[in-house]
């Protein structure tokens, strides 16, 4: 899998977003796919063996979906925590896979659940990451009201990761839907102002507000591709990538 594209930037510390619908396979009526989780790992290892320090966020919405719920008329706060317990068993899912690659991972529920996972403690989910773990970060924020894009978001900030890659169904972002458009345009890079005044569809307010107030630069590419998570973790020029414009380092404005 790996190979010698001198283009490529190495990232130290990253955070990976996955859907949990990314996990089942379409059709399907199994809610995980262990096909799918372990080609997930194996591109997740070959990152990993390449020194880069992994933090995972995982969705729920092959299990649960807590707005859609709430619409249907649960009370939005149970149908969030319901969502919360769905992103937990994902969580589980890929970081069984991993350990029985050899991966080392640890998953931190920010919901207090001992028995399957520890606890989210700021401090101790860096320390795993210096000492070559891949964490897995569960149960959203712990509250609800919150996806998780705010998720990926806040312990990117809080982990002091590089970049956020938002794992999607299509190759980046494009100025208007390219399965109604088919002259859709493509950006290769977008700044979050940019973003932000195109009403472009990147992540939900709040956590596109968290990255740009925090400067944490998302990169937004296909995981449908085969390869291309790690081709994305590793720095090779994919998908779009939405910063705070010419101002960051010359060598991460040129990534897309």
């Amino acid at each position: 899998m790996p190979d010698s594209n001198s283009s490529r930037r190495q990232f130290k510390r990253v955070v990976l977003k996955l859907s949990g619908e990314a996990l089942r396979e379409d059709g399907s009526m199994d809610n995980i796919s262990p096909p799918i989780v372990e080609d997930m790992a194996q591109q997740i290892k070959a990152a990993f063996k390449e020194g880069l320090e992994i933090g995972i966020v995982v969705g729920g919405g092959n299990f649960w979906r807590g707005l859609t719920a709430s619409n249907k008329g649960m009370e939005r706060t149970t149908a969030d925590y319901m969502g919360m317990l769905a992103t937990i068993m994902n969580s589980l899912a890929l970081q069984s896979m991993l350990e029985a690659i050899d991966v080392p991972t640890r998953v931190m529920s920010a919901l207090k659940l001992e028995a399957v996972a520890e606890p989210f403690i700021r401090r101790v989910a860096i320390r795993h990451l210096e000492l070559g773990r891949v964490v897995i970060f569960a149960a959203g924020t712990g509250n609800p009201y919150f996806s998780t894009d705010t998720t990926a978001a806040l312990r990117a900030s809080e982990i002091g990761a590089d970049v956020i890659f938002k794992a999607t169904k299509v190759d980046g972002i494009y100025d208007s839907d390219p399965k109604k458009n088919p002259a859709a345009k493509r950006f290769e890079q977008v700044s979050f102002r940019e973003a932000l005044a195109r009403q472009l569809k990147v992540m939900d307010s709040t956590a596109f507000s968290l990255c740009m107030d925090n400067n944490k630069p998302v990169i937004v590419f296909d995981m449908h591709t085969p390869g291309n998570i790690y081709k994305a973790l590793t720095g090779a020029p994919i998908g779009t990538l939405v910063n705070i414009g010419p101002t960051l380092p010359a060598e991460l404005v040129t990534i897309a």
